[in-house]
């Protein structure tokens, strides 16, 4: 909901922030630590809640014309990781896309991402350069029966 804005980018600034791999680059560039607010006002960004509704991630997708989905955002609250939060909102997105018809989900996962996106079904396609290094273009194919 629109109204969960400062929330989800609250959370997406301090997840950012905590990958010690990243925070360097990060913090020379602020713009990129701005959540931009139309992923949450057209509906494309899902939320994983607390049992009393405190958001603790969250996932945004933007569709394709060709029966795709890309992954633009995957992000959970630091006090929250390692809790299996990530792995529910691809298996969401993935129910998602197959009533949906989509066949496939894309992904540019940084190096740091990159074990968690293959242990819940991605494969590498290919190395791809992106504004703060290399990092890996992945494919999950809906219809296939992702591990997680």
């Amino acid at each position: 909901m629109p109204g969960d804005l400062p929330a989800v980018r609250c959370l997406f600034r301090r997840s950012s922030l905590s990958n010690e791999g990243d925070r360097a680059a990060l913090l020379t560039h602020p713009e990129a630590l701005i959540l931009a607010a139309d992923g949450i006002a057209e509906g494309r960004t899902r939320v994983a809640v607390t049992i009393d509704g405190t958001i603790v991630g969250f996932a945004t997708v933007l569709p394709h014309e060709n029966s795709t989905l890309e992954l633009e955002d995957l992000f959970v609250d630091p006090d929250w990781m390692r809790r299996g939060i990530a792995t529910r909102l691809i298996a969401d997105l993935v129910e998602q896309a197959r009533r949906s018809k989509i066949q496939h989900i894309w992904v540019t996962a940084n190096p740091h991402a990159y074990d968690f996106y293959r242990s819940v079904g991605f494969t590498h396609v290919r190395k791809v350069e992106t504004e703060f290094g290399r990092g890996s273009h992945m494919e999950l194919s809906v219809a296939d029966e992702a591990v997680y």
